[in-house]
């Protein structure tokens, strides 16, 4: 199976291949017994024929009754035999796809999960490609695989029967090769066209349906809707297209292998008529013929599912190279509040140029860090890199003096709370999301932490309070409800340190005043704080500053200090007032 769903370069080995060919390895208890009942099923198989020839060849010349009854009650017993082994091949292939599939899901998820901002999504998803490798597998495709070398041995038979005979069995097969490999010549593009197509259609959709607020509130419904018609129609004129090759391939194949077995049929009377053959022969060949063209035929028609399991493969190759196993790491004590940052640069995913460079800061225990500057200067890039979910291009990210890399990935989510700038739910209770989506989530911790982030009471007035269910299917929830919520997710876990990001810009007067309360009682019981901003009130409670411009720092020291070196009134933004306007760069 790696051999055949590999690139067509097999000598390029990576290490994605390797643990494809690894978790194939654990299927080789099931696809070895399917080779052995193969090979029963395929000398079965000569069972239909050898029938014909006795029922013509002995049975009609001697008209005895009790030989028809004794043959026919072998082919019987043979038949049922050939069935239940049949039956025993498809199962064991579809355990051997459903086998390499759990052997590759965990692995598959976390590369996946760890590229979905870097990986091209236009190639396919990790856990998609998954799927197309495990339907493959488990479709009649692969079982004819192993009936595919039988097809000289039939062919051979034949020609036992009668060179001729055997002759056009071959020119048989010959045709049918020959128009399998014209059907990949021609559909090769217009799959590539349909897939991208579909793609594309469908990347716009979810685009529409995720910006649904500002579609309705800007009037943009016909605009949108004959965007994503005209790419839905393209794609559906080139599915058609795709659709409508491999139908007629299909219908071509079908209609020219039943020809064949008629012609077979028709020259084995002529050579009946010529005293060269029994008639047993002539019924015989038609029978195995059609027996060696079947797995020629199931392959043609299965090309599709085929084709979408080796780029399902070699996408698959590509992920696991690109993202190399989790090393088990030694579980280091729990951290303090101690963050050092050392010439960190940070070059986003598909991108050139370097949005944040040479950045230099460090905070302690008790500590709260403002990082302020205008749009684009770098303050979610610098968030994103804290958290890990994006690495860093050059420098160092130390959490009490141990590189974030050297902490195991959950502790590391436990030890760094963070709220995005952009907060999303899943499809569930809040009091699931708060846990962040843990089988059994404590409502102790839950409650605890919606406490923290001045959400309980919020949450209390909702209509099924801690139940109530979020996400698509759920309650929508205004601005500042969802960052109140997202607060309480990230304080779930008791961080040390606490990474929030424009955290404040959906939020009330009361909403502020739970958040820099938070703020407060982290930094009492010796947790840090950073705080990405635009609004002074965010940094009211901010020790340190860090001010970025253009990806660069250009500032970083005492708030007062670096306030008063940028604005007018930064006396007033050190008092918290609640000034919404300033003169901050």
């Amino acid at each position: 199976m790696a051999q055949i769903l590999s690139s067509m370069n097999p000598s390029i080995t990576t290490p994605g291949h390797t643990e494809l060919q690894q978790a194939q390895r654990q299927c080789r208890p099931l696809v070895g017994a399917t080779a052995g009942f193969s090979i029963f099923v395929n000398l079965l198989m000569l069972a239909g024929p050898l029938y014909m020839l006795q029922v013509y060849d002995r049975v009609l010349s001697s008209r005895s009754v009790a030989t028809l009854l004794v043959l026919t009650g072998l082919i019987t017993f043979l038949y049922l035999i050939t069935g239940v082994l049949d039956c025993c091949r498809s199962r064991l292939m579809a355990r051997a796809g459903a086998r390499f599939q759990q052997a590759l899901e965990k692995r598959v998820f976390h590369a996946a999960l760890s590229t979905s901002s870097t990986h091209d999504k236009e190639k396919g998803s990790g856990l998609r490609d998954l799927d197309a490798i495990q339907r493959w597998v488990s479709s009649p495709a692969s079982i004819a695989l192993f009936d595919l070398p039988w097809t000289p041995i039939f062919i051979a038979g034949i020609w036992m029967f009668h060179p001729l005979l055997g002759s056009f069995a071959l020119a048989a097969v010959g045709i049918l090769v020959a128009l399998a490999l014209l059907n990949q010549w021609t559909s090769r593009r217009v799959l590539a066209q349909a897939h991208r197509g579909l793609y594309h259609a469908l990347k716009l959709s979810d685009q529409i349906q995720t910006e649904a607020h500002m579609v309705q509130s800007m009037g943009m419904h016909q605009a949108s809707y004959t965007l994503w018609q005209t790419k839905r129609r393209r794609a559906l004129l080139t599915q058609l297209a795709a659709t409508d090759l491999a139908g007629a391939f299909g219908a071509a194949t079908k209609t020219i292998r039943m020809f064949l077995q008629s012609a077979i049929l028709g020259l084995g009377a002529y050579l009946v008529l010529q005293n060269a053959v029994s008639p047993g022969v002539m019924i015989a060949s038609s029978v195995l013929m059609g027996r060696a063209l079947a797995p020629i035929e199931t392959l043609i028609n299965q090309r599709p599912l085929f084709v979408q399991a080796r780029l399902g493969w070699n996408s698959l190759a590509a992920l696991l190279t690109q993202v190399p196993p989790v090393q088990l790491r030694t579980v280091l004590p729990q951290p303090s509040a101690k963050l050092e940052v050392k010439n960190l640069t940070v070059i986003p995913p598909q991108k050139m140029q370097a949005s944040l460079k040479l950045i230099n800061f460090s905070i302690f225990p008790g500590q709260a860090l403002g990082v302020i500057g205008p749009s684009g200067a770098g303050k979610s890039t610098l968030a994103k890199a804290l958290t890990t979910i994006w690495s860093p291009a050059g420098g160092t990210i130390r959490l009490d003096g141990a590189s974030l890399h050297h902490y195991d990935p959950s502790l590391r989510g436990a030890y760094i709370g963070y709220l995005p700038q952009h907060i999303h739910f899943f499809d569930g209770s809040i009091t699931q999301n708060i846990a962040r989506m843990i089988s059994v989530p404590d409502p102790q911790r839950v409650a605890c932490a919606a406490q923290k982030a001045g959400a309980h009471e919020m949450i209390l007035h909702l209509p099924d309070g801690y139940d109530t269910i979020l996400g698509g299917d759920g309650m929508q929830l205004s601005g500042g409800q969802m960052q109140r919520i997202g607060l309480a997710r990230a304080l779930y876990s008791d961080p040390v340190i606490l990474i929030l990001d424009e955290p404040n810009s959906n939020l009330d007067n009361v909403g502020n005043a739970a958040l820099n309360t938070t703020i407060q009682q982290m930094k009492a019981i010796q947790k840090s704080i950073i705080i990405m901003a635009h609004r002074p009130t965010a940094i009211a409670e901010c020790d340190i500053l860090l001010v970025l411009e253009d990806g660069g720092q250009t500032a970083f020291g005492p708030r007062d200090r670096i306030l008063a070196s940028m604005v007018q009134n930064h006396h007033s933004i050190a008092r918290a007032a609640g000034t919404n306007s300033t003169g901050l760069r």
